[in-house]
């Protein structure tokens, strides 16, 4: 016998209602514990409509990144709410990487960039992983090579040049560098960068064991379905992360959030 399901999971009986500087703060924890732990690398931007951007701040570690630590800046990069807990904290160095994405493609609501290991990887030889489970697919999406090095994203020419070469690709690998992800909201920039690390891990275990060209198990119409998603329709993934990262850290959200 079937039995039909009473409870239906919505985000708000899976999570707290959360604020964009909350979100913002919660996304780079869990994105840490996915291998987006390259020390102080690593910038995320929330499109606030009105032309500035939510950021994480210079000089902290994603894993200790709370909603207070969080500022709002222009589009020329420039503090335009700092943080709520007193310090002055400073624009990350690399901004300019999402300063040149969201002036060109203003439509981008959620930015992640960062150098995490197995992507990096492929980015330094230069090849676009394949997909070959369902997991390293949930995301959906494009993914380039922007095969390209003109400088650190510190250099606004440099990053503008990277962001061209991306064009209106939903993810980006940069050579000698790092990732680059965009996403409809954060739950979709959350499970993008999930599943791209994924997808690099799991192509590189499968290329140390089969000598040569790797093939996906996944059937065109399947693999077409998974490419053309936004990223934000799997309920319950980014919840969950949310949810892990409050078990580790239950003060997380008491501070101020206004």
């Amino acid at each position: 016998m079937i039995v039909a399901m009473s409870f239906q999971p919505t985000p708000s009986n899976l999570m707290p209602e959360l604020t964009a500087r909350q979100e913002l703060a919660l996304l780079a924890r869990a994105l840490w514990r996915e291998g987006y732990d390259d020390h102080l690398a690593g910038h995320i931007t929330i499109n606030r409509g009105d032309g500035t951007l939510w950021c994480n701040p210079w000089l902290l570690h994603w894993e200790e990144l709370r909603p207070e630590h969080v500022i709002a800046i222009d589009l020329d990069g420039k503090v335009v709410e700092p943080a709520l807990d007193g310090n002055d904290w400073p624009v990350p160095l690399g901004i300019p990487l999402h300063l040149a994405l969201h002036r060109m493609r203003p439509e981008v609501q959620v930015a992640v960039h960062s150098h995490p290991l197995h992507a990096t990887v492929w980015a330094d030889i230069g090849e676009i992983p394949p997909v070959l489970d369902q997991s390293s697919a949930l995301g959906g999406g494009e993914l380039v090579l922007v095969d390209e090095y003109e400088g650190a994203a510190n250099d606004p020419d440099a990053a503008a040049a990277a962001v061209e070469l991306m064009g209106d690709a939903d993810m980006a690998l940069l050579a000698a560098h790092g990732v680059f992800v965009t996403g409809v909201s954060v739950r979709a920039a959350h499970q993008r960068c999930v599943a791209l690390e994924q997808r690099a891990q799991r192509a590189w275990h499968a290329r140390a064991i089969v000598d040569g060209a790797l093939e996906s198990r996944l059937g065109g119409q399947v693999a077409a379905m998974f490419a053309r998603s936004a990223g934000d329709g799997f309920i319950g993934f980014w919840e969950a992360a949310v949810r892990a990262e409050l078990r580790a850290d239950p003060t997380l959200l008491s501070g101020a959030t206004t």
